[in-house]
């Protein structure tokens, strides 16, 4: 039988003390304490993945690894107000979306770098931005520039909703609302 050691004294007794289940409904979070030295930690399990392929820009395929997209959402967020909890539930549902589009096709690396940059404009607008500098490969302030417009244009989803829709996708799925008396509401573009 296989048992979860204690990552700090290594005995290998411990008890579950909260399960849940993690976003996107994919993982179960267990914070367990060890028998002997009483310190708590918390341990994912995860149903096995399906593999999802990606193709990279220069044409090579490899296969999608949820680690690397955290590393680089980690370090687009270094020194900023984001928390490490929120980049793994970020990472969680890129993961999870790849899984439900690809279903055995590969899924082009521009897809993530978009789900991505998208999902930290939602946690943070300049996390979002130092994301897009390397993942757009910005080479002066005026692409810059336009990156910064474009996260200001483009409206962020609600807590409510997922932040890596699509346009159409997120137009069928939030709520319109009814503009109060002294606003002006404008139609959106296509």
């Amino acid at each position: 039988m296989d048992v979860v050691r204690c990552p700090f004294c290594s005995f290998d007794s411990t008890r579950v003390v909260d399960s849940r289940l993690a976003d996107p409904g994919d993982a179960i979070r267990r914070r367990r304490e060890c028998a002997q030295c009483g310190n708590r930690f918390t341990t994912h399990e995860r149903a096995e993945e399906v593999p999802v392929d990606v193709v990279k820009r220069d044409g090579t395929t490899q296969r999608f690894d949820r680690r690397k997209l955290l590393r680089g959402l980690v370090r687009s967020a270094g020194g900023r107000p984001v928390g490490g909890e929120r980049l793994e539930e970020l990472a969680d549902s890129i993961a999870a979306q790849l899984r439900a589009e690809g279903k055995g096709a590969a899924v082009q690396a521009s897809r993530i770098g978009d789900l991505a940059e998208k999902g930290l404009a939602r946690l943070d607008p300049v996390t979002a931005i130092q994301f897009a500098s390397v993942y757009r490969r910005i080479a002066d302030l005026d692409e810059l520039e336009a990156v910064v417009r474009k996260l200001r244009e483009e409206p962020v989803p609600g807590d409510d909703q997922l932040g890596f829709l699509s346009e159409s996708e997120a137009s069928m799925s939030s709520p319109v609302r009814q503009a109060e008396p002294h606003e002006t509401v404008s139609e959106e573009r296509s």
